[in-house]
């Protein structure tokens, strides 16, 4: 499978190009809309670079990797958690299916968020950067788990690797990803963000699609033993938690402007700094 994503380096360009373009255009009104896109474009591409550059600082030889995920596979039968290889029997011997699947996990990942922020900017501009910065925030926090290293199932004994056995692996493409950062999972982190404020800023019958996302995102990562059921509970715990934070810190920030503003003034604020719920 070609490798058709940009390096560290290579997005660090593209966000140095678009934050030139944005200082160049952010004081001419007739172009103010493509100065706030290049702005945008260039904290995207800036995220982008640091996830690379985490991603070859958290990549290893794995530690103990094996043993930890022998231990989440015991918490989850303790938990009484359908298991992986169960999942996986329901598309192996269905080849299509199966290449379908790994297609799937290799592609939409980014290729999803990336038409989720489009539409997002694009058709509800108001709420955009309370979305952004929430992403930005909880996928910090998974990188800051990924530290401890976890094996996906896909290298235990019992699963089958279904994208090495088809040539389909993106781990053998040259891409920046870590072996061993199965939890939590950045796929149905990336998956909720796009199902849940799909839903919830839409009111088009066309929003089911966001949900719909994030149901076969998680089916895939099971389904192609790439993640543990744990990976994405984990990973939404953060994306929840990043939500609250996010508004938690907007509205002391009202507060303190409050605070600071004169007694007239202060019915203005609300205006002025806007608090969205997660």
């Amino acid at each position: 499978m070609p490798n058709l994503m940009l390096n560290w380096q290579q997005a660090l360009g593209v966000g140095a190009l678009l934050v030139v373009a944005w200082l160049l255009l952010r004081r001419r009104p007739r172009w103010s809309g493509v100065a706030t896109f290049c702005r945008e474009g260039a904290i995207i591409a800036g995220l982008f670079a640091f996830w690379q550059i985490l991603q070859r600082v958290t990549s290893s030889d794995g530690g103990d990797a094996i043993g930890r995920a022998h231990w989440i596979d015991r918490l989850q039968s303790a938990l009484l958690f359908p298991n992986e290889r169960s999942v996986q029997d329901l598309i192996l011997g269905h080849e299509a299916v199966v290449k379908l699947a790994n297609l799937f996990y290799a592609s939409m990942h980014f290729t999803g968020m990336g038409i989720f922020l489009l539409w997002l900017y694009f058709r509800h501009r108001d709420d955009y950067p309370a979305v952004r910065t929430t992403l930005a925030l909880s996928t910090l926090g998974c990188f800051f788990v990924q530290f401890l290293a976890v094996a996906p199932p896909r290298l235990l004994p019992g699963y089958v690797d279904t994208a090495e056995f088809y040539g389909q692996s993106v781990y053998n493409a040259g891409f920046s990803v870590d072996n061993f950062g199965a939890m939590p999972s950045v796929h149905v982190l990336f998956a909720a963000v796009v199902g849940w404020y799909a839903w919830r800023v839409s009111t088009s019958p066309w929003r089911w699609i966001g949900p719909l996302h994030f149901a076969v995102t998680v089916f895939v990562v099971v389904a192609t033993a790439n993640h543990w059921w744990l990976d994405g509970v984990v990973a939404i715990m953060i994306l929840v938690g990043a939500a609250w934070l996010r508004r938690g810190t907007l509205a002391i920030v009202h507060r303190w402007r409050a605070g600071r503003l004169p007694a007239p003034e202060t019915a203005d604020l609300e205006a002025t700094v806007p608090v969205t719920a997660p």
